[in-house]
């Protein structure tokens, strides 16, 4: 019988372990045309709005800010620079995203970045037990509370979404 073969931590997974914080992981086979989380809901056969995205922004005031929002939803960047004390926020190029977080698009989880980057969760993530990110590589994807991503990113709860 055909071992499974386990899957690599990412760091993200392994600070969240680091806290222990239990945690379920999901792998599922991706392609460059289909990384939006529609698509993840759809192969992992989950509701979309549990399914988190975690897109990056640049504040006129603190630079890099994280926004964590459903996968069926879109990002207002007047909340997010209201919550996050900028005049305004834009979305960072993707050309930046692997130089300032580590990741690549599609693989973007709010732990484990390479700072420690102000994290806003969106409201609709109390609507939960628990959520799903990314957990840093794309086709792995991992489920936990929302409190526990605020622990380990200091993040807070806030109305982000259109």
């Amino acid at each position: 019988m055909a071992k499974k073969k386990k899957t690599q931590k990412t760091n993200a997974m392994r600070i969240v372990e680091q806290h222990k914080i239990a945690y379920k992981e999901y792998e599922f086979e991706w392609s460059e045309d289909h990384l939006s989380a529609d698509s993840v809901a759809e192969k992992l056969a989950i509701e979309e709005g549990k399914i988190f995205k975690t897109l990056v922004t640049v504040g006129n005031k603190t630079g890099p800010v994280v926004a964590v929002i459903p996968g069926n939803k879109e990002l207002d960047l007047k909340k997010l620079a209201s919550a996050s004390g900028n005049k305004k926020v834009e979305m960072l190029h993707l050309k930046d995203l692997e130089e300032t977080t580590g990741y690549i698009r599609g693989g973007c989880s709010p732990i484990g970045m390479k700072k420690l980057f102000p994290t806003y969760l969106a409201k609709e993530a109390s609507d939960y037990t628990t959520i799903i990110v990314s957990a840093g590589k794309r086709g792995l994807q991992i489920e936990l509370p929302a409190a526990s991503i605020l622990q380990v990113t200091n993040g807070a709860i806030v109305d982000l979404t259109t």
